[in-house]
C-alpha cells in the first residue's frame, strides 16, 4: 500500500529485511546479540514497541476471508485481519456448524434447568497475544472508553485470587498443602527436564520419565489437578509447561498465581468479541459445515480453490480466489461431548473403533490425507480412554453443600469476590474428583441466592468411594452423592439432592492436544508451501506455547494473519520470565519446599549489600534468625582468634 509508505520509499527500498519478516521467531534458539544488521526486535522482547500496527504489502480490499469454527481463536483471526491486515470487516464471514458461537469457551443455561460450563481455563497475566487483542475489545459491562483487559484488572487488582483448602482428605478435611515434598532425586529430575532439548522428547509420557515418588508427590497433585495432566500423557507438554509458567510455581500450591474473570468465560470474553466483530460488519454463517477443502497443489505451492460445505442440509461449494484466505481450526476438544443431568448419566455411544468420526476430526484427516504437511490427527483422536474425562455444572440454592463450601472458601460466596480461588481437589477421591466456586453470580443472569460451582475427576475407569460405579455410569445425581460424600455431608444428602440441579458433560477428547506426539504430528500454523491457508487452534505447532489455553489459540490466529498477508510485524514468542534469574532462584527454593538450595548461603554474603541483593527470593523468619545466630557465633569466634594472636 503505497500511500501509506510513500515517504519512507528511500528507505524501504534499500532495505534487505523489508517484506522478509519472520513472523513467528523461536527465543528457545535464538542468541540474543545486537549486531549491525539487526533491525527487529528480540524474539521475546515484550511491551509496547510491539503495538505498532501491521502494513500490509498491498491493498487486500477486495479479499474474501473464510474462517471455520467462531471460538476464540477463529475470532481473533478476524480482529487481526481487520486491525493489521486493513481487510474489510465486511469481507469475513465465519462457517459455523453450530447454532452459536464460543467453540469450546461456552457458558449457557438458567436458574430453572441449570448452567453448564464444560470447562474452563487457567489465566495468566503473560498473555501477551490475549491481552493485546482485549484491551481493544469494548467491555461488557464498563462504559466506552473502557475494554475487557480494563474490567479484569479492575476485579482482579481489587479481589486477589487464592486458596485457604487446596487440598481435602478424610471426608472433608483440609490436607496440608504448603509443601510440594519432592525428595532431591525428584527435583534434580524436573531441572534435568528443563534442560533437555525439546527434539529428544518425541512420544514420551510423563511416567516413561519420572519416578513413582515424584508421581506420588503433593506437586504432582498440584499440576496434575490444575492442568489436567494425566502420567500417559506427553512429557514434551509438561516441558513447555514448566517453561511458560515457572514465574507461577511458587503460586502453585494456593493458586495465588491466578486470575480469574468475574463471570464465565464465555461471557466474560467470547459475547464482547462478538459484539465487537459484528458491529465491524462480520458475519457469522450458523448451521454451516465444512466437510472439505478442494486443494490445487503445483511447484509454486499449494492453494485452497473451495470449500465443500453443508449449509442447513444442502450440499454447496464456495470458490476460493487466489487473493481469498481460509482459516480452519483443526480437531476439536469438546466434539462428541455427552451430557446427563439429576436423573440420567451420559450416553457415550463411542470407542476408540469409532472415535474421530465427527465433522471436526474428520475434516483434518480429510485435510492430512492431502499432504504430510498436515499432521497426523489420529495421534490425538484414537485414545479415548486417556484423553476424555467428565465435568458437572452443579446449579445450588442454599443448602448443607452451601453450608460446607464456606467453611473452604476465602470469602462469603455470596459476596461477589474470590470463592474457592480455584480448584479443591480430594486427595483420596478414587475419581481424583476437584469442584470449584468461582465469582458469584458466574452468569450475569444469576438469582441472588443461586450459586454455580463446577466439578471435574481425571479418572474415568475407576468406581467411586461410596457410589461403586465409574463416574461416566453415574447420574447427576450419584456424581453429587460422591461429592458430598468426601465433603463429610452425606448425612444431610437428602437436602442437598433437593436444593442442587446437576448438569453433567463427558468429552471424549478433552485433553487430546496433551497425548504424547512427535515432530510433524501436528502441522504448522501456515503449512509448508500454503499460499491463503491457515491452521488455528489446539492441535497446531508453534516454537513454544502450550496448549490448552486460551492464550495459544489467539497466538496461532496472529501468526496465520502475519505469515499469510506477509505484514511487517512479528509475534512475540512466549513472556521471557523463564530466563529471569530472580525466577530461576524463586523455582530453586520453591522446589525445595522453601528451604535454601545449594549454593544460597553463598550468593546471599556476594551480594548482600549490593544492588542485586534483592533478586534472591524471600526469606522466612527462622531462617533469618538462623542466620543471624550463625552470624553471631562466627564474630564471636572471629573476635576470640583476634585474642589469641594478640
Amino acid at each position: 500500500m503505497k500511500e501509506i509508505t510513500s515517504k519512507f520509499e528511500k528507505v524501504l527500498q534499500a532495505s534487505t529485511s523489508y517484506g522478509k519478516v519472520n513472523h513467528e521467531p523461536d527465543s528457545s534458539k535464538e542468541v540474543q546479540r545486537n549486531t549491525p544488521k539487526k533491525s527487529m526486535p528480540f524474539s521475546d522482547q515484550i511491551g509496547n514497541y510491539q503495538r505498532n500496527k501491521g502494513i500490509p504489502p498491498k491493498s487486500f480490499e477486495n479479499s474474501k476471508v473464510y474462517i471455520v469454527g467462531s471460538g476464540i481463536g477463529g475470532m481473533a483471526t478476524a480482529y487481526y485481519f481487520i486491525r493489521d491486515g486493513h481487510i474489510p470487516a465486511a469481507n469475513i464471514t465465519f462457517l459455523e456448524q453450530l447454532h452459536i458461537e464460543g467453540g469450546s469457551l461456552d457458558g449457557a443455561g438458567n436458574p430453572t434447568d441449570g448452567y453448564i460450563i464444560r470447562g474452563g481455563r487457567e489465566m495468566d497475566m503473560t498473555y501477551e497475544n490475549l491481552w493485546d487483542m482485549f484491551q481493544d475489545i469494548p467491555a461488557l459491562e464498563m462504559p466506552a472508553p473502557y475494554s475487557v483487559l480494563d474490567e479484569y484488572r479492575l476485579i482482579n487488582d481489587n479481589d486477589s485470587n487464592y486458596s485457604k483448602a487446596r487440598l481435602i482428605h478424610n471426608r472433608g478435611e483440609v490436607k496440608d498443602f504448603s509443601t510440594f515434598g519432592l525428595s532431591k532425586k525428584d527435583q534434580l529430575a524436573i531441572i534435568k527436564l528443563l534442560l533437555k532439548k525439546k527434539e529428544d522428547l518425541d512420544d514420551l509420557t510423563i511416567e516413561d520419565y519420572f519416578s513413582t515418588s515424584f508421581l506420588e508427590s503433593n506437586f504432582w497433585m498440584f499440576w496434575r489437578t490444575m492442568f489436567a495432566f494425566e502420567n500417559w500423557h506427553s512429557l514434551l507438554e509438561l516441558k513447555l509447561y514448566m517453561h511458560r509458567f515457572l514465574h507461577a510455581i511458587d503460586g502453585l500450591n494456593d493458586l495465588s498465581s491466578l486470575v480469574f474473570p468475574k463471570y464465565n468465560q464465555y461471557d466474560t470474553f467470547v459475547t464482547p468479541l462478538r459484539k465487537f466483530l459484528q458491529s465491524k460488519g462480520v458475519k457469522i454463517e450458523f448451521h454451516t459445515l465444512l466437510k472439505d477443502l478442494d486443494m490445487h497443489s503445483n511447484t509454486e505451492g499449494k492453494w485452497v480453490e473451495g470449500l465443500i460445505i453443508e449449509r442447513k442440509g444442502t450440499a454447496a461449494k464456495i470458490p476460493i480466489g487466489k487473493e481469498d484466505y481460509v482459516i480452519v481450526t483443526t480437531g476439536s476438544m469438546t466434539e462428541d461431548t455427552f451430557y446427563g443431568d439429576n436423573k440420567t448419566a451420559p450416553i457415550i455411544t463411542l470407542d476408540n473403533s469409532t472415535s474421530g468420526q465427527s465433522s471436526g476430526w474428520k475434516l483434518w484427516k480429510n485435510l492430512a490425507a492431502k499432504s504430510p504437511v498436515f499432521g497426523k490427527p489420529e495421534k490425538f483422536c484414537s485414545n479415548i480412554e486417556k484423553s476424555s474425562w467428565e465435568s458437572v455444572t452443579l446449579t445450588c440454592k442454599p443448602s448443607a453443600l452451601v453450608e460446607k463450601l464456606k467453611e473452604y472458601s476465602v470469602n462469603d460466596p455470596y459476596s461477589g469476590k474470590t470463592v474457592t480461588g480455584g480448584i479443591i481437589s480430594i486427595t483420596d477421591s478414587n475419581w481424583l474428583m476437584s469442584f470449584t466456586c468461582n465469582r458469584q453470580p458466574h452468569f450475569p443472569n444469576q438469582p441472588d441466592d443461586v450459586l454455580v460451582i463446577w466439578v471435574y475427576s481425571l479418572f474415568m475407569d475407576k468406581e467411586g468411594n461410596y457410589i461403586k460405579k465409574t463416574m461416566p455410569q453415574c447420574t447427576g445425581d450419584e456424581v453429587l452423592t460422591e461429592l458430598c460424600y468426601h465433603m463429610g455431608i452425606i448425612d444431610q444428602l437428602d437436602n442437598v439432592l433437593e436444593n442442587t440441579l446437576v448438569r453433567t458433560a463427558f468429552m471424549p477428547y478433552i485433553t487430546s492436544m496433551f497425548m504424547p506426539r512427535a515432530k510433524g504430528d501436528r502441522p504448522r500454523v501456515v503449512p509448508e508451501g500454503c499460499k491463503n491457508l491457515g491452521l488455528i487452534g489446539q492441535f497446531v505447532e508453534t516454537n513454544n506455547d502450550v496448549v490448552f489455553t486460551m492464550e495459544s489459540s489467539v497466538r496461532t490466529a496472529r501468526i496465520a494473519v502475519y505469515k499469510l498477508l506477509n505484514l511487517n510485524k512479528q509475534v512475540p514468542d512466549i513472556n521471557p520470565l523463564q530466563y529471569d534469574i530472580r525466577h530461576l532462584l524463586k523455582a530453586a527454593k520453591t522446589l525445595n519446599d522453601d528451604k535454601p538450595f545449594l549454593g544460597e548461603g553463598l550468593l546471599r554474603k556476594v551480594l548482600k549489600g549490593t544492588y542485586f541483593e534483592h533478586i534472591l527470593p524471600g526469606k522466612e523468619e527462622t531462617e533469618e534468625e538462623h542466620e543471624s545466630f550463625l552470624a553471631e557465633q562466627v564474630n564471636k569466634f572471629k573476635d576470640w582468634f583476634k585474642n589469641i594472636r594478640s
